[in-house]
């Protein structure tokens, strides 16, 4: 492996005979989704050369699963059942662990299963041996293979012949042929970090001393309980009692210490629910039924496949349908009735009861009609968000989707579990802030007014996830010029995630980079994502007739 300096090509790479062997692909990024795209490629019939691109110090790793970025309580929000192999299950690949190093973890190997939702840093660990055995194959295979680990890409270029890409701290170009974009997350600076203010849970926050004060956390989503978890751990532990409750004891000198998450609507995620995987088929609100809805035009284009919605939730569980009176409902009132059960009650008890009946539903491999539903629709209506007229995707963004994430992004049990054991230590309070609130970010802390009641954090973290960005956020600028002079705001990516313009650029750069998919393809996260879209790729990139670069 190389790190910052010039790539060196491998001998197979070099040109003969006045052609070039192989088509040269780089792929930018090596989390997830550069992982898959790179295993998906290593699929094809004909040999590649491939250079992989990680500012970070492993390839494979990613940030969200790296140990600089995550501390062993941060639990990983996907079990094994879901994430797509690579050379191996993940489950497969716990159990040839040695015990000890599992257990460092607070894993025990006897009771390995695939539903289980384990640390982020032993998923990293998992992707880094999956990404080494990948370059072994490759490798075996005939592929030339570079890699550059902790090497940044600073520009890249379409030119009519080739793309060119600037790393490291030669100032001379590479040309390949085809680029795969997988930069992942992107977070704010530390540098934008202060010692009162976070502006992300990745911004220097695990690297920082939190003293035992007041603690505001903005979001509820499992990001922000990693960070409430990151501060907890610096004053106090977990234990588990002889009767199996979770409960959270502070360390001497730590009373002073409370954390309040913060939401415009007050409450907690649910746990994660037992279902069937992989997904069955929807019945009603197929992706057949809603591509013909787009088809009619946008022009009620979100009533029309909330009312297919509707009956396919009404076909899986009548009994709820009745219970929340379904057919009076359309798709600006459904999230109300949806929401309606945690809004009525204290949303610590909530978690209580539901995280009860989750794990009774688990022990009996129980589905919940209604829930399955709506997790199984939210991929199938994500195709009319690029459809929606600008008044239709206001309404989807206010009610639906606000649905759709809620079931989709369910959390481990353990973490409820832990949330009810600070909250029972009465380090943890949820502040519900509706939608008129004032936040005042000033050296001393952060101050969020909220009814006439203003209150005071002398540390706050700005834990709402990753943001969709746009073309002006691209950290490419040759690139970003090129996309700016075509008016693209959003970077125009085909469904096979091709940047269709400009004309220059015909077809050499694949756009993988999720946080600029997520305007048009806001549900579009996650490992399962980041697979889809690296096959999606490398099918296209390896298809017959792909442009290579000739011999000056």
């Amino acid at each position: 492996m190389t790190g910052g300096g010039m790539m060196q090509p491998s001998p197979a790479a070099h040109l003969s005979g006045g052609k070039q062997t192989m088509q040269r692909i780089a792929i930018v990024g090596a989390g997830p989704t550069g992982l898959y795209s790179f295993f998906s490629l290593l699929n094809g019939d004909a040999p590649l050369a491939i250079s992989i691109f990680e500012q970070g110090e492993q390839a494979g790793v990613g940030i969200p699963y790296n140990d600089n970025d995550n501390i062993r309580l941060m639990l990983a929000n996907i079990a094994s059942i879901e994430i797509p192999p690579l050379t191996c299950t993940y489950l497969d690949w716990l159990q040839g662990q040695d015990a000890a190093r599992l257990a460092r973890y607070g894993v025990e190997k006897t009771g390995l299963h695939d539903r289980q939702f384990l640390p982020r840093i032993l998923l990293g660990e998992y992707f880094r041996d999956q990404f080494l055995a990948l370059l072994d194959i490759g490798r075996a295979r005939g592929f030339a293979i570079d890699v550059h680990e902790s090497c940044a890409v600073t520009d890249i270029e379409a030119r009519e012949d080739a793309v060119l890409l600037w790393a490291g701290p030669g100032i001379d170009p590479h040309r390949f042929d085809r680029v795969v974009i997988a930069t992942g997350h992107v977070w704010p600076d530390e540098e934008e970090a202060t010692r009162a203010f976070f502006p992300s849970p990745w911004s220097g926050l695990l690297d920082a001393q939190i003293p035992p004060c007041k603690v505001g956390i903005m979001g509820t989503s499992l990001s922000a309980i990693d960070a409430a978890m990151a501060v907890a751990a610096q004053h106090g532990h977990f234990a588990r009692q002889a009767d199996g409750i979770l409960r959270f004891d502070r360390d001497a000198g730590s009373q002073a210490l409370s954390i309040t998450l913060m939401s415009r609507s007050g409450i907690l995620p649910e746990a994660d629910f037992y279902c069937p995987i992989p997904y069955e088929p929807l019945r009603v609100a197929t992706p057949q039924a809603i591509a013909q809805e787009i088809e009619v035009g946008e022009h009620g284009l979100l009533d029309r496949v909330f009312a297919l919605a509707a009956a396919e939730i009404a076909q899986a569980d009548p009994a709820w349908s009745a219970r929340i009176a379904l057919p009076g409902l359309n798709a600006d009132i459904f999230a109300d009735a949806y929401f309606a059960d945690r809004n009525r009650h204290d949303p610590f008890r909530w978690a209580h009861y539901n995280l009860a009946d989750v794990e009774r539903n688990k022990a009996e491999r129980h589905t919940v009609p209604w829930r399955y539903a709506i997790l199984r629709l939210h991929e199938a209506v994500q195709a009319i968000v690029a459809h929606l007229s600008e008044d239709d995707r206001a309404r989807f963004d206010a009610g639906l989707s606000r649905v759709f994430i809620d079931n989709y992004a369910a959390i481990p049990s353990e973490s409820i579990r832990r949330l009810l054991a600070l909250n029972k230590a009465g380090v943890i309070a949820l502040l519900e802030l509706g939608t008129d609130y004032d936040m005042d970010v000033a050296e001393d802390g952060t101050s969020i007014t909220v009814d006439g009641t203003t209150h005071h954090y002398a540390i706050f973290i700005d834990a709402r996830g990753q943001k969709p960005l746009e073309t002006k956020d691209l950290p490419f600028p040759r690139l970003k010029a090129q996309l700016l002079e075509e008016g693209d705001d959003v970077p125009d990516v085909g469904d096979d995630y091709i940047l269709q313009s400009p004309a220059i650029i015909a077809g050499r750069i694949a756009f993988g980079a999720i946080p600029y998919l997520m305007r048009d393809h806001p549900f579009t996260q996650g490992i399962t994502a980041s697979a889809e879209i690296g096959a999606t790729i490398a099918n296209k990139l390896t298809e017959k007739g792909a442009p290579t670069n000739r011999a000056p």
